[in-house]
């Protein structure tokens, strides 16, 4: 990464793929069971976002070892962040309807975006 651009070009492709990988490519398997610790469903959807991460942090440069390392890191966060939010939303019997739900999914959006902000300073870094 050398120019400005390309600085915020990285940021846009990880706004873009949160959409994709949360709203876009989200199956009802995956959403239903990210409350279950350790469910498959979680865990694919947390494996997608890893996945989606990888070709945007090979395109801003990071060596292949340190992108599988960056993606698996954020797999595991994007992993744990979606199963602690599931999992209050649930024990506090939430739903769309009240305004407390809509606190914990922008408590959830918003340590995604910080998890962005900390692989963009990753891949700065190397």
């Amino acid at each position: 990464m050398t120019t400005n651009l390309d600085l915020i070009a990285v940021l846009i492709l990880f706004q873009i793929k949160h959409f994709i990988g949360d709203y876009l490519w989200q199956t009802g398997w995956m959403l239903a069971n990210n409350g279950r610790y350790g469910h498959p469903g979680g865990l694919a959807h947390a494996g997608l976002h890893g996945t989606l991460s990888a070709p945007i942090l090979i395109w801003a440069g990071v060596p292949i070892a340190a992108t599988l390392m960056l993606a698996l890191a954020e797999a595991v966060l994007h992993y744990h962040i979606d199963w602690s939010k599931a999992r209050t939303v649930r024990r506090h019997h939430l739903d769309e309807t009240q305004p407390a739900f809509w606190r914990y999914l922008g408590l959830d959006q918003g340590a995604h975006q910080l998890t962005y902000i900390a692989l963009f300073a990753a891949a700065l870094s190397l």
